[in-house]
């Protein structure tokens, strides 16, 4: 009974010890593994904001105001990589901002990913640029994933501060794509394009799913959005806010 008392008050020891060793070393990486998430979301809206900025600041060759205003949600995917002859494959990550009353909401982030075949040489590096125009193409996001083309109508989006948007074509798109190539490349239009909520991101830096953070009713306010993902809903609003 002693030498039984013994194992066990060895053993109790030994895991006290070998948890107070360990637990400080597991919430320091905790801590770490929190603190890259938060910088790469900063990155991420940073690069996000900058790209949506130079867009909208090139004379003549920005989306039309009166779009930008209509829209309901707007997505930036900045360095979106494609490349490769005949089978092209296109991957990058970026983040979409919902309306809400008097400006954006936070940023969501959310994976791009897709192919298409045909006529494709090189690799580029491309900014894409996607207006969101009603309700129902932002719901259509927040499933496990969004097809453009297969479970949303997408069109090219004019450029230019007097562009027309009365075609018909562009009046009953869901999505309207912009694009912006910073390497030579040619190819398709983007079809095939399967964008995703990264959740994994958006608990880490929010504790909320992209769905809560687009559509729940308590909506981040700007003050309770961690600092570095503001740029994105602020940059928005820059050039788009209802009253």
């Amino acid at each position: 009974m002693i030498r039984l008392f013994k194992r066990t008050f060895f053993f109790s020891l030994s895991a006290a010890v070998l948890f107070s060793v360990c637990a400080p070393a597991f919430a320091q990486t905790s801590r770490e593994r929190s603190t890259k998430k938060a910088r790469a979301a900063a990155e991420q809206s940073a690069k996000a904001a900058r790209v949506f900025d130079q867009i909208m600041g090139t004379r003549e060759k920005s989306i039309p105001g009166d779009l930008l205003d209509r829209a309901e949600a707007v997505a930036v995917f900045p360095g979106v990589l494609k490349g490769g002859f005949i089978l092209g494959a296109r991957g990058g990550s970026g983040v979409i901002s919902r309306r809400v009353s008097g400006g954006w909401s936070a940023p969501a982030f959310f994976d791009l990913a897709g192919g298409s075949i045909g006529l494709q040489i090189g690799a580029s590096s491309t900014d894409f640029i996607l207006l969101f125009m009603n309700e129902h193409a932002v719901e259509s996001l927040l499933g496990d994933k969004f097809e453009i083309g297969a479970e949303g109508s997408a069109a090219a989006g004019p450029v230019g501060r007097s562009a027309s948007a009365s075609t018909d074509a562009r009046l009953n798109a869901q999505i309207l794509s912009y694009s912006r190539s910073k390497g030579a490349f040619a190819g398709l239009e983007l079809k095939g394009v399967v964008i995703k909520p990264d959740n994994e991101d958006n608990l880490q830096v929010y504790g909320m799913t992209a769905r809560d953070i687009l559509t729940g009713a308590n909506k981040i306010a700007m003050n309770k959005m961690p600092e570095g993902v503001r740029v994105f809903p602020l940059t928005l609003a820059r050039y788009s806010k209802r009253r």
